[in-house]
């Protein structure tokens, strides 16, 4: 009797506990069944991603973000590169309004499973230099236009040989001006508007900001012009009604003499005797030696005569100033050298742009540079051999500026170039502009100086506005 009941109650027990475990096992069948349909993958899509069984171009941008792709270029030169999403929207005729249903995510899943299958969109730093890749010239263009545009400037200063003999016309002289004004035109405007953005990061033809580097341009060169014009015509109104010339004259003589003595180092007549009077201190009473300052080359001009620079140096003296001008301008060129290396490895664009601001820049630096040299007491040989000894330091900083621009970002040394170019145009270059400038304004001619360098400051600047606003039509390589 006991059995019997016990049966009863298990068996009452155990039936609902077999159709409850039947009743599971047939729906994990049918999930299973389910799962491995073709469209139940679609539908999981669709489910995660969209919305309605559709999906956005937005959120099919969203798919492929998980999938770390559509990070490419929008024109890509073949399939096997990796794409970005509006590039692989277009190639479905998928516009903006698009909506992706089951049917269309099933001829799209084609592309996504290419690109994952390829791996160029592999890593945010794979496809970064897949996307830099494109537009980088190889390494053979990039040692060849380098070589050749270092070539190019170095051999810039051997042109001061032609030169020589017209160093006491006022036509080298205002030659020596327009190439100081290109010069600052071109450093300025290749920093502003080339350099610096790209420190940043910023590309010309997607950034748009070369409106605005060029409107800083046109604020320095507005007070420049302001400024010159104010001078003018003030000095004409203080000429019309006194007449300092004479004092005027002795005190810039005097002024000039110290500042040539300060920059040789012969600091043993700066100091005039307590009753010398104050033509003691021009140069002509120096003991027959004459100085001349970085491109200071107007103090040359109807004073000595070529044969002058043999004279009256002492040998201690020329090897002083000699590899003082050399070492300096060594690493000046190293430098150059760098920036335009790093240059090319971007692209030859940059690397054109960049080596013609230093070429405007180096014509005038090697030229002055090569006068002093001759006034040093070196003759015509000594001279092109020490210049062109600092001129060839720019091939090292060649090498260097390729390799660091190869293997590591280029921004750092963009950024270097950038403050270097800035720093030559208006603290070095612009003063000297001014100051080979002093005779003609002081001559009676100040408005034939002021065309010129206008010219030479337009002309720079325009050549560079040119070169960036087409810099994406430049194919050399």
């Amino acid at each position: 009797m006991d059995m019997t009941l016990l049966w009863t109650l298990l068996r009452f027990l155990l039936l609902p506990m077999a159709l409850l475990s039947f009743s599971l096992a047939e729906d994990a069948l049918a999930n299973s069944g389910h799962a491995l349909s073709a469209a139940s993958f679609l539908q999981d899509i669709l489910h995660k991603y969209g919305e309605n069984e559709t999906l956005s171009l937005l959120q099919l941008q969203s798919l492929l973000e998980k999938l770390e792709l559509g990070k490419g270029g929008d024109s890509p030169k073949n399939v096997s590169q990796c794409l970005s999403s509006t590039a692989l929207f277009h190639a479905h005729n998928l516009s903006s309004e698009s909506v992706v249903d089951a049917e269309g995510l099933q001829s799209f899943c084609p592309t996504i499973l290419q690109q994952l299958e390829t791996g160029a969109c592999r890593g945010n730093a794979v496809s970064q230099n897949e996307t830099a890749e494109e537009g980088r010239p190889s390494p053979a263009e990039v040692w060849g236009f380098g070589l050749l545009a270092v070539t190019l400037i170095s051999l810039s200063s051997l042109m001061g040989v032609f030169f020589a003999p017209c160093v006491e016309k006022p036509l080298f002289r205002r030659l020596l001006i327009y190439f100081i004004a290109l010069s600052i035109g071109t450093l300025l405007s290749n920093a502003l508007l080339q350099l610096i953005p790209e420190a940043f990061g910023f590309n010309p033809l997607e950034d748009s900001y070369v409106s605005t580097s060029a409107v800083l341009f046109g604020g320095f060169y507005l007070f420049f012009f302001t400024e010159k014009v104010l001078k003018m015509i003030l000095k004409q109104k203080h000429e019309h009604g006194h007449s300092h010339f004479t004092t005027e004259t002795s005190k810039r003589d005097a002024e000039e003499g110290v500042t040539e003595k300060l920059q040789n180092g012969d600091l043993d007549h700066i100091i005039p005797p307590p009753l010398g009077s104050e033509s003691d201190l021009r140069p002509h009473h120096v003991d027959d030696k004459v100085v001349v300052g970085p491109l200071a080359v107007q103090d040359l001009q109807g004073q000595q005569s070529s044969c002058y620079w043999l004279k009256g140096i002492r040998y201690s003296d020329i090897g002083t100033l000699a590899w003082m001008i050399t070492l300096s301008d060594g690493l000046h060129n190293f430098i150059d050298g760098l920036a335009i290396g790093a240059s090319f490895t971007v692209s030859v664009f940059q690397g054109i742009s960049t080596s013609i601001a230093i070429l405007c820049e180096e014509f005038p630096h090697e030229l002055g540079d090569f006068v002093i040299l001759l006034n040093a007491g070196m003759n015509i040989p000594q001279a092109l051999f020490f210049n062109f000894l600092s001129a060839c330091c720019c091939y090292l900083g060649l090498a260097f500026g390729i390799l660091a621009g190869s293997h590591f970002s280029s921004n750092w040394i963009f950024g270097l170039a950038g403050g270097m170019f800035l720093y030559i145009a208006l603290a070095d270059m612009f003063p000297e502009m001014n100051e080979v400038s002093k005779e003609d304004e002081e001559g009676g001619r100040p408005l034939t100086a002021f065309l010129i360098q206008n010219a030479g400051l337009l002309t720079g600047f325009s050549i560079m506005l040119l070169l960036t606003t087409f810099s994406g039509q430049i194919k050399l390589g």
